[in-house]
């Protein structure tokens, strides 16, 4: 187990005049990041930002690091769409669209986005530029080491190194219908080496993620996510159908707290030293507390913070605030157990 200890969230990883902490090769503005695809590509051209209201609301460019939607080699519109350019008239459509990707449940959500993104190409060109105010963490996803490679190298390629806070990998998403633990180790071996940048890879408690972490340390990775969703399934009671369109789904949200938990104390247990970014089931400062003492560095907010009920919208600003809050308290806030090597 960590041995708990009191610390300034900057003590021994300033990086500067400015707040900034470190976590190993990685530079954050603060402990506080948001999770990937709830934000979208932390800029919209529609007026919202991702899936959430909330943001326009909160400054984003405060975080610790805003992480993108995970994008593709090619635009993909997943089990969703790519489409911004709605109009109020087809407000109807859109909900009937969102009733087949993402659904409530009991302390959560289960969504089937399938990772529907404009593409590598088009974040790059269109939206990375209007976000260099923020500090992005960019997520990426492909079925092979190759597009992972291709992946790292548009991104070196429009990039300057330092520029942003990492790539993340997502080798784990159960939207996509793949069994991600038959690429790992090649997408490992053959995609980290060519990043000019950390590369974080995002764990899922449905793979073997203590053997996932130790592959990652090898490797080469700077830092650790964890987790991502966990694999559901919800099916409407009165015929049995499946309420997504992709059968199963990812659950996030309060339910999955004590999960997260779980899974960052048993990364710290099996001596994995990798800084870890938390996420899970995080909404107040006491949630980010019990992250820190379970062994992690940072911490994320999801879609426990950022999704709504459609009603809920009209409260936006009310959401916000809180949110506002949670940013202000984590950014004074000294982590008791910090889960990078030195604490060990």
């Amino acid at each position: 187990m960590l041995r708990a200890r009191e610390q300034d969230p900057t003590a021994g990883d300033t990086t500067g005049g400015d707040e900034s902490v470190r976590l190993g090769d990685i530079v954050l503005r603060n402990r506080l990041v948001t999770s990937s695809s709830l934000l979208g590509y932390g800029v919209s051209s529609s007026g919202f930002y991702g899936m959430s209201p909330v943001a326009l609301f909160v400054p984003l460019n405060e975080f610790g690091a805003v992480t993108t939607r995970t994008l593709t080699v090619e635009p993909r519109e997943g089990h969703f769409t790519t489409r911004e350019d709605w109009k109020p008239r087809e407000l109807p459509g859109l909900l009937k669209r969102y009733g087949t990707v993402l659904r409530a449940t009991d302390g959560g959500w289960v969504n089937a986005f399938g990772w529907c993104n404009v593409g590598i190409d088009a974040y790059l060109r269109d939206y990375y530029p209007r976000t260099r105010d923020q500090r992005v963490i960019i997520s990426l996803g492909g079925f092979s080491a190759e597009e992972f490679v291709t992946l790292v190298d548009k991104v070196n390629a429009a990039v300057p190194a330092g520029d942003i806070a990492a790539v993340e990998l997502n080798v784990s998403c159960h939207n996509v219908n793949f069994d991600f633990s038959t690429i790992l180790q090649d997408v490992l071996d053959e995609a980290v080496p060519r990043s000019n940048h950390p590369v974080i890879l995002k764990l899922s408690p449905d793979y073997d993620y203590l053997r996932n972490a130790r592959q990652a340390a090898k490797a080469g990775v700077a830092a650790l996510t964890a987790i991502n969703t966990v694999k559901a399934l919800r099916l409407d009671p009165r015929t049995g159908t499946p309420f997504l369109a992709n059968r199963y789904g990812g659950l996030s949200g309060r339910a999955i707290k004590p999960i997260g938990l779980r899974v960052v104390s048993e990364l710290r247990e099996s001596g994995v030293t990798l800084p870890i970014i938390a996420t899970g089931g995080i909404r107040t400062l006491d949630d980010c507390r019990e992250y820190f003492w379970a062994g992690a560095d940072a911490v994320s907010l999801g879609s426990a913070v950022w999704l709504a009920s459609y009603p809920g919208y009209a409260l936006s600003p009310l959401r916000a605030l809180h949110v506002r809050r949670v940013l202000k308290a984590v950014r004074r806030y000294g982590p008791h157990a910090v889960g990078s090597a030195e604490s060990h």
